[in-house]
């Protein structure tokens, strides 16, 4: 005899075999009784024995498979129901073919990768399973067992983006996700807030419904807005007022700070001329958008709400509400060049068209020796972006009378969404360009009083106070003279934001004077979202929760 298997208590390998691909090994008890499951009485009376073959955990890269020797006992218990019982197995469930590690093993594989991958890579370190069975083994492992949080933050992930949501709970002491909820909806935090009455602080973005859960689900925990989510409500704010000033803006002149375009060339500062084709489609888009702002304007007029428009129309309620508050139609605003096959050899080129090179292919074929694996189109639109005189090879009848006039390019100026960004980034890290554009907007006198705004509240927040004594109540006076100041000035997206604030003013001063922050929801999102294109996007929710709360 053999001495016991690791793992296996009370059981002896009688002897083994080699089958073609497994090892088989022959389990017998050494116990001379069996309990009951009934009654809990002994038994020495054998009835019968029958042969069970579950799988094994591998050994040395082998599969290994177990023939057990099971024994069914009498119970000669006259008040026990059952008159005979099969003994139990510790390392086996009944009716089980695979032993309880073998199916810990694999749970273990399928809740770290989906289960189609999960097969495959089961197959190759000899515990072979079907993607099937590996969901029903996640389906069936128990989940873990839930600690009493103190502290939690609470966020909304998408299931289906702009459709349906659902909320996740995170132990932001222990680091892990405490739940996650179908919805997020008031009513279901709140219930789920009201089942853990130690919860003491909940941090959180400054969703209402979520401060209206809190309050109704905890009526005692300290509620904290996330810092992040202040700042950026802050730049949402700003985007949306500089977008109703932009076209006053653009009036603006550069300031002498503002960075010049390179004259020669050699440093693209816009994107290459478009085609007819392109030129034609971006003013049918233009005039889709015109009828689109002209509309949502007349029906604001007329007193129907953001809602009603955005339904009506087809628009996003972001895009009614920026029409709504722009005085004129917010042109789009030149973008940046994207980077070019070209851009390496730019210098070249220059150096080239500076000394009376003007033939575009022979251009084209200098680089190309170089190593440039572009076509000769983007050569051309650069070179002619550069040309005071029709190319030899115009027509006579296509040649203007005298010199090309040489584009005159107007300092373009970013997008309300790149000037808000700017405005919220600290002054210390904005770029060279970033600064130029804060200058030259702040020269009117709304930008200004608004930007200033701004700074002040992001000052604020990144300077927050998390020590004990008189700083975190000066910290507190400074927001509160910041929300006097933005309730009185004349700009009404900022006093929409601070009267915000107003009312949620408590959990605006904890997020000031405490450590606590929603961050560890976010990045608890960001995992939710690969467990859910790991099964790429077809598991339902109940799955979806198992492998999150599995896989702490």
């Amino acid at each position: 005899m053999e001495p016991p298997i690791a793992g296996m208590p009370g059981c002896r390998v009688a002897w083994k075999r080699h089958g073609a691909t497994t090892l088989v090994l022959v389990v017998a008890s050494k116990r001379a009784t069996a309990r009951c499951p009934a009654c809990g009485r002994r038994s020495r009376a054998v009835h019968s024995t029958y042969v069970r073959r579950p799988t094994d955990l591998p050994r040395v890269g082998q599969p290994v498979g177990l023939e057990v020797h099971v024994r069914r006992f009498f119970c000669r218990r006259a008040a026990c129901a059952r008159r005979t019982f099969a003994e139990p197995w510790p390392f086996l469930a009944p009716h089980a073919r695979r032993t309880t590690r073998l199916a810990t093993a694999q749970c273990t594989v399928a809740t770290a990768a989906n289960a189609e991958t999960g097969a495959r890579v089961l197959a190759r370190l000899a515990m072979p399973a079907s993607p099937d069975t590996l969901l029903r083994l996640v389906r069936r492992a128990p989940l873990p067992t839930p600690t009493a949080p103190r502290v939690v933050g609470i966020d909304d992930w998408a299931m289906h983006k702009g459709t349906r949501y659902g909320s996740i709970v995170v132990d932001l002491d222990a680091h892990r996700v405490v739940d996650v909820l179908p919805d997020r909806t008031a009513p279901t935090v709140a219930a789920w807030l009201a089942r853990h009455p130690g919860v003491t602080t909940v941090a959180r973005d400054r969703s209402p419904e979520y401060a209206r859960a809190t309050t109704l689900g905890a009526p005692h925990a300290q509620q904290v807005a996330d810092r992040w989510h202040l700042l950026h409500n802050a730049q949402q704010m700003a985007e949306r007022w500089l977008t109703g000033i932009h076209p006053r803006l653009r009036a603006l002149p550069p300031t002498e700070t503002a960075p010049k375009g390179d004259d020669d060339g050699a440093v693209r500062d816009r994107p290459f001329d478009r085609t007819r084709g392109e030129a034609v489609a971006r003013e049918e888009s233009r005039s889709c958008r015109l009828a689109a702002y002209t509309e949502v304007r007349r029906r604001r007029a007329a007193g129907e709400s953001m809602l009603g428009i955005s339904r009506g129309l087809g628009l996003a309620r972001g895009t009614v509400r920026k029409y709504a508050d722009a005085a004129s139609f917010p042109e789009r605003a030149a973008r940046a060049p994207e980077p070019s096959l070209l851009d390496p050899y730019l210098p070249h080129l220059a150096t080239r068209h500076r000394a009376g090179c003007t033939n575009g292919h022979a251009l084209w074929r200098e680089i190309r020796a170089m190593g440039y694996g572009g076509t000769h189109s983007q050569v051309l639109r650069w070179l002619n972006q550069r040309r005071r005189e029709p190319a030899p090879s115009t027509a006579h009848a296509w040649r203007p009378t005298g010199s090309m006039p040489r584009e005159v390019r107007p300092d373009a100026l970013p997008s309300p969404r790149q000037l808000a960004w700017a405005c919220v980034r600290a002054e210390g890290r904005r770029t060279k360009s970033e600064r130029a554009n804060v200058t030259r907007i702040v020269q009117d006198a709304e930008a200004a009083r608004g930007v200033a705004l701004v700074e002040r509240f992001v000052a604020i927040v990144r300077g927050r106070c998390v020590t004990h004594g008189a700083r975190p109540i000066a910290r507190c006076g400074a927001i509160d003279r910041w929300l006097a100041d933005a309730g009185r000035c004349d700009i009404p997206s900022v006093q929409t934001f601070a009267a915000g604030l107003l009312q949620d003013g408590d959990a605006l001063r904890a997020a000031l004077t405490t450590t606590w922050s929603n961050a560890q929801a976010e990045g608890q999102i960001t995992r939710l979202k690969l467990v859910k294109r790991q099964m790429y996007g077809r598991a339902n929710f109940d799955l979806l929760r198992r492998r999150v709360l599995l896989a702490v």
